[in-house]
């Protein structure tokens, strides 16, 4: 039998040795690399279905409403109850989407938050805003889910009292809410001498309709109904502003410019439509049409 040395048999039982901790470096090497290609895969894959395809919340969806939300687009400020005719059309979009009520999320934004550029915090929002080409360069806009008119109102007593024509209203102090197309129709249509009255939302120019600032306030027609029965002390209808060349104010959800979305909730919307909902809607949140007569 041959002996070994001892520094052979020093090197055999280092042999062992070494071969373990190659293989350890192996493994660290392959974790590394996982790690590494890990970190430069694409955003949101292997995560939830929503994950990078517009969605704020993945497996959410996040609307937007005012703050505060008036009926009778919103009862009682209170969008998650689905009451009120905006609240109602919300939770009807995302039923076509395919969210369950607890799956949807709300959160507040001014009026103009919502329409302008740059990033969003909420997936939808709806706070009747008019389709426009000019609001349509910085968000998209679903195709509308409801159109109206634009209405003058005042109380018993204004000046603006028995006015019976755009002519009877021009001298007069006629006020909108600023950014809307209610102030737009105040502008365009009926002109007033003293110029518009400006006011940040609909609450500030029913308080200073009420008060005797301004003779008239314009609002879009289911407002007007509300106002009118139910926030006025003698709140009455002069009329309806006729529609300019481009038609009815036609209300459109806002999302995000570009937003993945916007095909999908606009076909959505266009379901609601067709399948009668949206008008069973109406029916029930916004009333009628045949008391307010058309200013000329």
């Amino acid at each position: 039998m041959t002996r070994r040395t001892p520094s052979q048999r020093t090197h055999a039982r280092r042999a062992p040795d070494r071969a373990i901790a190659r293989t350890f470096a192996a493994i660290a090497l392959a974790g590394a690399a996982a790690l590494v290609l890990a970190g430069c895969a694409p955003a949101g894959s292997g995560g939830g279905d929503d994950a990078g395809d517009g969605h704020v919340t993945p497996g959410k969806l996040t609307i937007g409403t005012g703050e505060p939300a008036y009926f009778p687009w919103v009862l009682d400020d209170a969008p998650e109850s689905g009451k009120g005719f905006e609240a109602a059309v919300a939770y009807a979009v995302a039923d076509e989407l395919g969210y369950a009520k607890e799956d949807v999320v709300w959160v507040r934004t001014t009026f103009d938050q919502a329409i302008a550029p740059g990033p969003k915090d909420f997936d939808l929002n709806l706070q009747q805003f008019s389709i426009t080409d000019e609001r349509a360069e910085n968000v998209d806009f679903s195709s509308p889910y409801y159109a109206t008119t634009q209405v003058v109102i005042t109380v018993e007593g204004s000046p603006a009292s028995g006015a019976s024509s755009i002519a009877d209203l021009k001298p007069l102090r006629i006020g909108a809410q600023t950014g809307t197309t209610s102030f737009d129709a105040v502008e365009q249509i009926i002109d007033p001498s003293l110029g518009p009255q400006v006011f940040n939302t609909n609450d500030d120019a029913k308080l200073a309709l009420q008060s005797g600032t301004v003779d008239a306030i314009v609002v879009d027609l289911p407002t007007a109904f509300y106002l009118t029965g139910a926030e006025l002390d003698g709140g009455e209808i002069i009329g309806q502003l006729p529609e300019t060349s481009s038609g009815g104010d036609e209300f459109g959800i806002v999302l995000a410019k570009d937003s993945p979305l916007t095909a999908d909730v606009t076909a959505a919307v266009d379901a609601l439509r067709e399948n009668g909902t949206l008008d069973d809607l109406a029916a029930e949140w916004l009333g009628g049409d045949d008391t307010a007569p058309v200013l000329e």
